[in-house]
């Protein structure tokens, strides 16, 4: 068993495709009109083409954005992403203007930061060894 998909719930998909590609470095992967302006909306990891995709799902469901809120209050990413040097990355985003909620911290072996999505979610870098 693997884990083929996972999903962030963002209001506006072309900010968001904007944001993890331009921004993050996604790759587009899948690109479905669903109608009523939905679409299936895939990115990838450009090191791991085939491997995990992320769907950018709308928010439009009523339970989305209390959850999403409830996320945020408690500062609780709905994404960790590994990289493979934290600080690096966090110099890299901050440059593009990312907003970051916490720092680069090391806990033992794995260090970790989170930074705002600009789509609603709070999203976890993490290096673990």
């Amino acid at each position: 068993m693997r884990i083929h998909l996972t999903s962030v719930f963002v209001e506006d998909q072309a900010a968001a495709l904007a944001f993890y590609t331009g921004v993050l470095g996604f790759v587009k992967k899948h690109d479905v009109p669903l109608g009523g302006g939905a679409r299936w909306l895939t990115v990838v990891s450009p090191e791991q083409p085939d491997g995990t995709e992320l769907l950018l799902e709308p928010s439009g469901h009523r339970a989305v954005p209390p959850y999403k809120a409830a996320l945020r209050e408690d500062g609780i990413p709905a994404a960790s992403f590994a990289v493979d040097d934290v600080a690096a990355e966090y110099e890299r985003l901050r440059g593009l203007g990312v907003v970051f909620t916490q720092e680069p911290l090391a806990t033992g072996p794995v260090t970790t930061a989170v930074f705002a999505d600009t789509c609603g979610n709070l999203i976890q870098l993490v290096h673990a060894p």
